[in-house]
């Protein structure tokens, strides 16, 4: 049995082979990898262009070992209305499906890596991603 969600921590902010990004494309578009939560599960997350803005949607979740595990999480969208923030940062919303609560989002790209940030008023929590090869 499947633990209903894979990202019972900060990873639930979270972004399948990552594709060369497109001349004039935002180069956060692509596959992201999670950290691990609790359990060590960790997910694929999807950041893409919806409509005007740039969005992220969980598309695949993994156990421990890499294995492919379903979850009701797969599907969710848990960034969206990201935007250009300068610096290689983008700012928008995101969804932790573990809190089921919005917060703040914001992401911040460093080559391969991807610093994911969400805050709650004063209180934030972030992780490190990095680009699925």
């Amino acid at each position: 049995m499947t633990s209903p969600s894979p990202l019972s921590s900060f990873a639930a902010m979270g972004l399948i082979a990552a594709q060369a990004v497109p001349a004039g494309a935002e180069p956060v578009l692509g596959t992201w990898r999670t950290g691990p939560d609790s359990k060590d599960q960790y997910a694929h997350v999807v950041v893409e262009r919806c409509a005007q803005d740039i969005c992220g949607t969980i598309a695949r979740a993994f156990d421990a070992q890499g294995r492919e595990i379903h979850t009701p999480n797969v599907g969710e969208r848990v960034f969206w209305g990201l935007e250009p923030a300068g610096g290689n940062r983008y700012e928008g919303r995101a969804y932790v499906p573990a809190h089921d609560r919005t917060y703040d989002g914001e992401l911040v790209l460093e080559g391969d890596r991807l610093t994911v940030r969400g805050c709650l008023g004063p209180v934030c929590r972030s992780q490190k991603w990095r680009r699925v090869r």
